[in-house]
């Protein structure tokens, strides 16, 4: 049996976000499954590609037959769809185990199995098989980030029409509206917007959206 190893991973495009729904995710799997990570991979860095992410090529290299390394979902892998497959392949050519904790139809195991079931078929059966393997990994991989452009195009385009004024105290609660809140989490979840961009569009200081933005990570859970 091998090492177990953690991943994570965030996006430094723009602002840092943190790493809090990560952490409780993969802390969970670990628990559940009475694992101790070997060593905890963090980076910030973007998925636009694996050789520009130093801890992720540390830990390709380090990795041996019967390791398993461990994300919260696909997309702290990557987010690139042909290169993505590629990696992929190569990981489980190497007998790496991969687990993505919310996406397991897209675990090592689960495509282990499938690829399993192809090799003991025909060769029309086991080919159509092995495509739709493929194409499995690879609809995954262009959702998460067909997932990311549409997040950041909408609140991005929420901004730009937005023309909200607000002669109300800043700083005060009073001013925190449903979409606000929306604006937050999406900003929480893939950060590729601004703080100073939320303060545009809902006209509020830097103080006051620091405040709503606590108040939302303690809402959903996720504040130290």
């Amino acid at each position: 049996m091998g090492n177990y190893y953690s991943y994570k991973r965030i996006s430094t495009d723009q602002e840092r976000q943190n790493f809090n729904r990560q952490i409780k995710s993969l802390e969970k799997y670990a628990s559940d499954h009475n694992i101790e990570y070997l060593i905890d991979f963090t980076e910030e860095k973007s998925a636009k590609n694996f050789s520009e992410r130093p801890q992720f090529k540390k830990l390709d290299k380090i990795l041996q037959a019967g390791d398993t390394v461990v994300f919260k979902d696909l997309s702290r892998f990557t987010r690139e769809a042909e290169n993505g497959y590629k990696k992929y392949m190569e990981w489980l050519g190497r007998d790496i185990n991969i687990v993505f904790i919310d996406n397991p139809t897209v675990s090592s195991d689960y495509i282990r199995q499938m690829m399993t079931t192809a090799e003991k078929q025909d060769l029309v059966t086991k080919t159509a098989m092995e495509g739709i393997i493929k194409l499995l990994l690879i609809v995954e991989l262009d959702r998460a980030e067909q997932q990311r452009r549409y997040i950041s195009k909408a609140i991005t385009d929420g901004i730009k029409a937005s023309s909200k004024k607000s002669g109300r105290k800043e700083g005060s609660m009073d001013k925190f509206t449903d979409e606000i809140k929306t604006d937050i989490n999406l900003y929480l979840s893939d950060r590729h917007i601004t703080q100073t961009e939320l303060m545009k569009k809902h006209d509020i200081s830097r103080n006051t959206l620091k405040k709503y933005i606590a108040y939302v990570e303690k809402y959903n859970g996720l504040g130290n």
